[in-house]
């Protein structure tokens, strides 16, 4: 009996995780965003400048997409690493306030 309510359970988190699988990656836009934030900048102004040239977009927008992304799971998934940092520091600046 418990054996055959283990297997439902397994079955189960199999049928969720291929929904998740089934999601939408990724666009270029947001894939873009990560790849930037992975990179360091020499001085002011210019990740700003980066921002405007390589993405084309405004940074009071950049940052707006990027705080949605990193509550993104499938930003989680394609790069882990960067946005578990970047969680990091804004929870710590939130902690500041």
């Amino acid at each position: 009996m418990e054996g055959e309510q283990e297997q439902g359970r397994e079955e189960e988190q199999g049928r969720e995780r291929g929904q998740e699988r089934g999601r939408e990656p990724l666009g270029s836009r947001e894939r873009g965003i990560l790849a930037l934030e992975r990179r360091g900048f020499p001085g002011p102004g210019a990740k700003e400048r980066a921002i405007r040239e390589e993405l084309g977009m405004s940074p009071v927008r950049y940052y707006q997409v990027l705080n949605a992304l990193l509550d993104d799971e499938r930003a989680l998934e394609h790069d882990p690493v960067t946005v578990n940092r970047l969680r990091r520091v804004r929870q710590s600046r939130r902690a500041e306030r």
